[in-house]
């Protein structure tokens, strides 16, 4: 009977945490980027003034949001890092390509979003979208891209080291 194995399959702290980070970031990501935008837009909201306001109190908490748990991925790849020995040097790459996704996004694309879109002239009665708010939207997209395909290979490589 003292032959049976007794095993046990436990996590590390840091891994679950960087495994939940990265789930919820991910998740919240695609949820903000397929359904709400897309349904604001569909719905008529850009072409109202609010809709300035609207989207950049929308982005401002969910930008503070990338960045805590841009900061606990980070924080979590470096303890893991230094714990186990099978880590590879790209886990942290791909933390700090997320890191400064998040970084962009807060700091440059969102504030300068906003800063385009805001209607100021109470007496122009035609309100179209500028030419630059199409660049800024291009460029946000492909950082979603970039935070995605990096998050998405940081969340294999996590899931498959347990």
């Amino acid at each position: 009977m003292n032959t049976i194995s007794t095993i046990e399959f436990r996590r590390s702290s840091w891994q679950t945490a960087v495994l939940f980070a990265l789930g919820f970031w991910l998740s919240a990501s695609l949820v903000l980027d397929w359904v709400v935008m897309p349904s604001l837009y569909f719905s008529g909201m850009m072409n109202q003034d609010s809709f300035t306001t609207v989207g950049y109190m929308i982005f401002w908490m969910f930008n503070r949001l990338e960045l805590l748990f841009a900061a606990v991925v980070l924080t979590g790849v470096l303890a893991w890092r230094k714990t186990h020995s099978q880590w590879h040097t790209n886990c942290l790459f791909l933390a700090v390509t997320l890191l400064a996704i998040a970084f962009l996004n807060t700091y440059l694309l969102t504030p300068q979003m906003c800063a385009v879109g805001v209607h100021l002239n109470l007496f122009d009665t035609v309100s179209t979208i500028p030419t630059q708010m199409n660049l800024l939207h291009g460029s946000y997209f492909f950082l979603e891209v970039i935070k995605l395909v990096a998050g998405g290979t940081l969340l294999m490589r996590c899931w498959q080291n347990s």
